[in-house]
């Protein structure tokens, strides 16, 4: 496609030029479908998104205002309008521009953002400081109507209304977030959808009744004051308005010019208003928009047929099988999910045992303590969620759940490196947390096999909250001779006088494998430990562990609060006084990038294991090291 305006657009003020906004939004469109479907990333949400960004950035371009998108999947648009056109090609690529809004990347990138329901907060927080320091400029909250279904959006909302400033809240509303929306907001926001001819019969009327003289303002405010009566026929609710907003909507979130006079409005009401709009997901591209869930996030696609890359067997799909094979068997199992039924792979088992599964919305919270209660009701809740979202249910996993002694399964899908989501995805953290919480039993699967016996061992005998945590993509490589026994534990290669012993768990176990076969060039031998059970950390495996004067501990997670911190604690305690050495991810967040370049960056790939190996065992200069001969 022939981009005969994109090139045009360097700033949000660039708009102000272009007299075709509707031509330009058909070209931002095709320049997202054709870069999503070569880097992959989200496609249905930022199709439905584009129109809205471009009016928004019409209306709000002063060099002050403040746009926050939620959760910032949604902001491809508002890349390309902020200057970032040139770059697009380089989304999600290790080096190029984040997937979502990161504050580190543009100053137009007012808030990084990658998980849901924060807009409203951290805007209102920005409208504050403005008002205190005089800054002047406006502030705007996009919240999706999927991040509605997260409590910290009410905690905004319900503190906004106090706030007696201009402060606009934009309500995208694609009737789903990743899968479709459940529960009562979502019931109201329907409702809200069918009530058009509402709006445009009072409009009309009040059009009407001003241009009839002397009377006609009386007549108008007697219809102001009976506004909240008939808007409550109509929709049986008022629940922004008892807030403390003026609301207006729904409007039509593809109409450019109804877009832009809508925020104008806003722009010049000295109170915070809310702006609903109806968007569509996927618009534009026939495939999206018929199935908007299949394309919210993507690895890539065939533009001309909508043809997805075939993926092999994961980790997420073992689990879905599994759970949903011993719920058949046990009645009492129940399966949760936080809007996150395809991704977790749930879908099975939510048709398959209906009456106990459980869409809960973006609401991760909610969903342990819910958990609590299901289980102090004698049922056995199985809450299957990505590691970067178990973080937001920190308090209710120690507060409501394991303080009580309550039983639960954790699936915790994403563990580890995730690759281009960045940052804000990445599932390095969960084991760091867990450590810390009574009760908690942690469980990691190298491979499918053990994945379905481990969650076969909670599911019969859960003791407290047990977390089975697995990788992103599939299995890697193991060797023929390795065998899971079940213990809490296994020791991999060991025969007398191994050079020291590799001890680590989940898929860098494999990685540890190939580095052992290929030190047998370099004439070291190592053993390798391979924890099934992170915690609590047999003594057994302590004691082993102590049998060697240099023990490498290898962990695809952050290194403080680690298993691989505790376990040196233990071997200290237990006068152990060889080499301990811990390879693990420092005091940083993890940058978006392939997986593989991930793991080779932290030093968790064979190369990377084989290079620290050699170095504690003596050779010291790397350049000795060649890895050609592997």
């Amino acid at each position: 496609m022939d981009y005969e305006l994109l090139g045009n657009i360097h700033s949000p003020k660039d708009l102000n030029n272009i007299k075709d906004l509707n031509k330009l939004c058909d070209e931002i469109r095709h320049k997202i479908i054709e870069t999503v479907s070569v880097n992959g990333g989200h496609l249905s949400s930022n199709l439905g998104a584009v129109e809205l960004t471009v009016a928004l950035h019409s209306v709000f371009n002063n060099d002050n205002d403040a746009i926050v998108w939620d959760v910032g999947h949604q902001s491809y648009t508002h890349k390309i309008i902020t200057g970032r056109i040139g770059k697009l090609d380089t989304l999600r690529k290790e080096d190029g521009i984040s997937g979502f809004t990161n504050s580190s990347e543009s100053p137009y990138d007012i808030f990084t953002s990658g998980h849901s329901s924060t807009s409203i907060s951290a805007a209102l927080g920005l409208a504050v400081s403005k008002n205190i320091n005089e800054d002047g400029g406006h502030v705007v909250a996009v919240i999706g109507d999927g991040a509605l279904t997260g409590g910290l959006a009410y905690e905004g909302l319900n503190n906004t209304g106090k706030f007696n400033k201009n402060f606009t809240v934009v309500l995208n509303d694609n009737k789903m977030s990743i899968s479709e929306n459940v529960g009562a907001i979502s019931r109201y926001l329907s409702k809200a959808r069918t009530i058009p001819l509402y709006m445009k019969a009072k409009n009309t009327i009040e059009n009407i009744l001003d241009k009839i003289p002397i009377i006609g303002s009386d007549l108008k405010n007697l219809l102001i004051k009976f506004k909240s009566i008939i808007k409550f026929f109509f929709n049986n609710s008022t629940l922004f308005e008892n807030m403390g907003f003026v609301c207006y909507g729904p409007i039509d979130g593809h109409n450019i010019n109804e877009l832009k006079s809508a925020f104008s409005i806003a722009k010049n009401i000295n109170r915070p208003v809310l702006i609903h709009v109806i968007t569509t997901k996927g618009k534009g591209y026939k495939f999206a928009e018929k199935n908007p869930r299949v394309f919210h996030g993507l690895s890539g696609f065939e533009i001309h047929t909508g043809s997805m890359r075939k993926k092999s067997l994961s980790f997420s799909d073992v689990f879905g099988d599994e759970i949903c094979s011993i719920a058949s068997k046990n009645p009492k199992i129940c399966a949760i999910t936080a809007a996150m039924v395809s991704g977790t792979s749930l879908s099975k088992f939510s048709y398959k045992h209906k009456k106990r599964f459980f869409d809960v919305g973006i609401a991760e919270g909610h969903a342990v303590t819910f958990a609590g209660g299901l289980s102090k009701g004698g049922l056995i809740p199985v809450f299957a969620v990505y590691s970067s979202f178990l973080q937001r249910s920190y308090d209710q996993i120690i507060h409501d759940c394991s303080l009580q002694g309550l039983n639960m399964i954790l699936a915790i899908d994403r563990a580890g490196f995730i690759g281009d989501d960045g940052e804000t995805h990445q599932g390095v953290f969960d084991v760091a947390f867990l450590n810390t919480i009574p009760s908690v039993t942690i469980f990691a699967p190298s491979y499918f096999i053990e994945l379905r016996q481990m969650l076969n061992k909670a599911a019969k005998n859960p003791k407290g909250i047990i977390a089975v945590r697995y990788p992103r993509g599939g299995e890697y490589f193991c060797p023929s001779e390795f065998e899971y026994t079940g213990n809490t534990f296994d020791i991999y290669g060991k025969s007398p006088g191994d050079d020291a012993i590799i001890i680590t768990y989940g898929r860098t176990f494999s990685f540890a494998c190939e580095a052992r076969n290929k030190l047998f060039k370099y004439g070291k031998a190592v053993s390798i430990m391979k924890l099934n059970i992170i915690k609590p950390i047999d003594p057994e495996a302590v004691k082993s562990a102590k049998k060697f004067s240099v023990v490498l501990f290898f962990e695809e997670g952050i290194k403080s609060g680690s298993a691989a911190e505790k376990f040196g604690a233990e071997l200290i305690e237990s006068e152990f006084f060889g080499k301990y050495v811990i390879t693990a991810i420092n005091d940083e967040f993890v940058k978006h990038a392939a997986v593989e370049s991930q793991l080779k960056k932290y030093s968790l790939d064979s190369e990377g294991i084989i290079k620290k190996v050699l170095l504690e065992l003596g050779i010291e200069n790397e350049k000795k090291i060649r890895y050609n001969d592997f």
